[in-house]
């Protein structure tokens, strides 16, 4: 098992409980294949570098978890199709 950390942004301008879903959604996917959740960070509303989508600001969550190395894979092709997900990224975190 090794240790991921998923970023995720999602648009800002849509409303709370949607927002949640979606960040329940890509934590679902997470469990789906497999990988076990350690911890959930959200970062709040921030701007973003440059705008995306016609989109200034969007919601930061991270997600790290523990899994196999087929599971970001897996994961990243789910979450490219969300609709309110302006961006992701998941990377291997390092052992220390």
């Amino acid at each position: 098992m090794n240790k991921y950390e998923l970023a995720v942004v999602v648009n800002a301008k849509v409303e709370d409980e949607e927002r949640l879903a979606t960040v329940e959604a890509c934590k679902s996917l997470v469990e789906r294949f497999g990988g076990v959740i350690t911890n959930v960070d959200e970062w709040g509303k921030k701007r973003l570098a440059y705008e995306v989508q016609k989109m200034k600001e969007g919601y930061y969550y991270f997600i790290q978890f523990d899994a196999d190395g087929t599971v970001p894979a897996e994961i990243e092709s789910r979450i490219r199709i969300m609709e309110n997900v302006i961006r992701y990224l998941c990377v291997r975190q390092d052992e220390k």
